[in-house]
């Protein structure tokens, strides 16, 4: 059971004295959270929202020995019950769709799909999918009603790197830490605020596979229709188990 932050600090002042319960705090940086919450804000302010990604992506052969394989991503979102997400690249292709009732998973390459029943949220079917199926999207944080509560549970650290420039866009670049995870953000300078990169480091994984993960074309207003959420089997294609589609892409 995952305890929330605010009642594990209550617990910590109980039995903590003062000195102790701030050092145990020193590491967390106000001005980390409060661009935290700005770019949570921009986000959650937004109705839908399209954007197109690139990550570099550490994934095991079976030697043992990590790939660095390079993939792009398109995704759209449509809240409160609508995703999709398109990845090509090294890895073989994979779709994904959720349209409020249902969460498809297609493989064009093998022309192999799966079909199952979801909560009808988005907030409720991310951590379902993860849970029953083990697939993780490392964005997904970003796709929650409310990002900041999400990206902080559990924070053990928070700080402010510095000004930096990501492919000319002014962006502040952020670093934490969190149970099996450290991971930096760069976020717009600029009010819209919104993530430019993302780097994670899994250290709850063998050898520390890392993600890097490149924002582009974000739109806060897209155009959208329902039937762009729902999946339709193409001809001939096989139906096979969830996680099935998943690792025959060689993304788990």
């Amino acid at each position: 059971m995952k305890i929330p932050r605010l009642f594990t600090l209550g617990l910590l002042a109980a039995v903590l004295s003062p000195a102790l319960l701030q050092a145990a705090e020193k590491n967390i940086d106000p001005k980390a959270l409060e661009q935290l919450q700005r770019m949570s804000n921009s986000l959650a302010a937004a109705k839908a929202f399209t954007y197109e990604s690139r990550a570099v992506v550490e994934v095991p052969a079976k030697t043992g020995q990590f790939l660095t394989l390079y993939s792009n991503a398109e995704v759209a979102l449509q809240r409160p019950n609508h995703l999709r997400a398109r990845l090509r690249g090294e890895a073989p292709a994979f779709d994904f769709y959720f349209d409020g009732q249902t969460v498809s998973a297609f493989a064009p390459e093998t022309r192999v799909y799966s079909v199952t029943k979801a909560p009808a949220t988005i907030d409720a079917m991310l951590p379902e999918l993860e849970d029953e199926t083990g697939i993780r999207f490392v964005t997904a944080p970003l796709l929650f009603s409310n990002p900041y509560k999400i990206m902080t549970r559990g924070l053990s650290s928070a700080l402010v790197v510095g000004p930096v420039w990501v492919h000319g866009v002014a962006c502040t670049h952020l670093a934490f830490r969190s149970p099996g995870v450290n991971w930096e953000l760069w976020i717009e300078s600029g009010p819209e605020a919104l993530p430019r990169r993302l780097a994670v480091t899994y250290t709850d994984r063998a050898n520390f596979p890392r993600t890097i993960v490149e924002f582009s074309k974000w739109n806060l207003h897209p155009w959208l229709r329902g039937r762009d959420f729902r999946f339709l089997p193409p001809t001939q294609a096989k139906e096979i188990p969830f996680t099935s589609v998943w690792n025959s892409t060689g993304r788990r």
